[in-house]
């Protein structure tokens, strides 16, 4: 209810009370006692907002008309104010609430000691407390619209620090030569110039799942963000094992330091790719996939190896993919004949068997299946590349199945 008017000993206790230093001193040491984080800011700075607030609000409350947007201004930069200093709207609400109640105990007292009636006191309370409600609602929309443009403006930051750091879009230049990032600027990040640092790259692109992820990875010594449109960063530390299955790591493997971080991501991509190919999934170290990575940056060699070595080979025929199939699982588990058998549910005589249907066909040296028969090492890569790449290329492979990846079984149909 607003009372019809605000003059005689009400106004005079509204005037008394927005002018009253000492009002402003009592309101700011409640919202000091009362929020930490409030209390970590300058004591000058709380009391610039509080009279501010408070000459607002009492101003507002004397006049006949409604509060208008003009009369809330003021509180959304303090919501504002309080974001940009890291002051939770939590800790922000307490200390306005417990300066809001030492502001109504001073009017209470203040107005009992005037001779202002219990019942004019009561009614002007309350239309004060409505005011006050709609003052909290307008700090909290001024506090979340600075929070989202803050967080936006270091997002945006962040991405461009790790863009310059893992993509070198600066040229030449690497920290601490005078021409890459600045100590500061990596430092306003948890990254240091002299650090060490994993390079890790993800197969996220989708940009909510970027943000759920990228909020737990960051902080610690860790800088992610969107690099070459996907999740990737640095990191002092590995990511735990539940966060790498939901993001389909590569990592570089050790650490090292950040003039290393653009070759390193480079390599880093190119092997998940290969891990993508492979269907591998979780965290998986970079020179744990040294071998693929590398055979795959040569796909015209692996077509001339794969049509030279198994070119009597029909991938249209189901008894010839059977067969590399086979072979591939052979060399997988180190060319031994029981780990085949049993990873492939054959007994080691059909595997037997089907290898030496795979020698007769193509030219692969027959030391395969014979006891302690082993092929020399290059040779073996030769052959696993020349049969991996068959069975990759074959358009007619049940993707059903699965593609093979480094030491998984091949299950092909029996």
């Amino acid at each position: 209810m607003r009372m019809p008017e605000r003059a005689g000993a009400l106004g005079a206790l509204l005037r008394e009370l927005a002018t009253d230093r000492r009002v402003v001193d009592e309101m700011v040491e409640a919202a000091r006692e009362h929020s930490p984080e409030v209390a970590r800011l300058p004591t000058a700075e709380n009391r610039r907002h509080v009279a501010a607030l408070l000459t607002a609000g009492l101003a507002s409350f004397e006049r006949l008309a409604e509060p208008s947007e003009r009369d809330f201004a003021e509180a959304r930069r303090l919501g504002a104010d309080r974001a940009a200093q890291g002051v939770s709207v939590a800790g922000l609400l307490r200390g306005v609430q417990a300066g809001r109640q030492r502001v109504v105990e001073i009017a209470l007292d203040r107005g009992r000691a005037a001779g202002i009636p219990d019942t004019a006191l009561l009614d002007a309370l309350l239309e004060l407390g409505r005011y006050a409600s709609a003052l909290e609602r307008a700090l909290v929309d001024g506090h979340h619209t600075a929070e989202l443009e803050l967080a936006r403006t270091r997002r945006d930051a962040r991405n461009r620090l790790l863009r310059r750091l893992l993509l070198d879009e600066a040229g030449d230049a690497r920290p601490g030569d005078g021409l890459g990032p600045r100590p500061d600027d990596l430092a306003a990040f948890g990254l240091r110039p002299d650090g060490r640092y994993h390079c890790v790259v993800t197969e996220l692109t989708d940009p909510a799942r970027i943000a759920a992820v990228e909020r737990q990875l960051c902080g610690g010594g860790a800088l992610f963000g969107t690099g070459d449109d996907r999740l990737a960063g640095l990191c002092v530390r590995l990511p735990p094992a539940d966060l790498a299955d939901a993001a389909g790591f590569a990592v570089a493997d050790p650490a090292r330091p950040l003039a290393q971080a653009p070759a390193l991501h480079r390599l880093c991509v190119a092997a998940l790719r290969a891990a993508s190919r492979a269907g591998l999934r979780g965290l998986h170290r970079l020179v744990d996939l040294a071998g693929e990575t590398a055979l795959a940056a040569q796909p015209a060699l692996a077509d001339l190896v794969s049509g030279e070595l198994l070119a009597a080979l029909d991938p249209a025929d189901e008894f010839h993919r059977q067969l590399a199939s086979t072979a591939l699982t052979y060399l997988d588990h180190g060319q031994r004949l029981d780990r085949t058998a049993e990873a492939l549910h054959l007994h080691p005589n059909t595997v037997r068997y089907r290898l030496r249907r795979v020698q007769e066909l193509t030219a692969m040296p027959p030391t395969l299946a014979e006891p302690g028969g082993r092929w020399p090492v290059p040779q073996t890569v030769r052959w696993w590349w020349a049969l991996r790449t068959w069975l990759d290329g074959d358009p007619l492979r049940n993707p059903a199945a699965g593609r093979p990846g480094l030491a998984q079984p091949h299950r092909p149909a029996r």
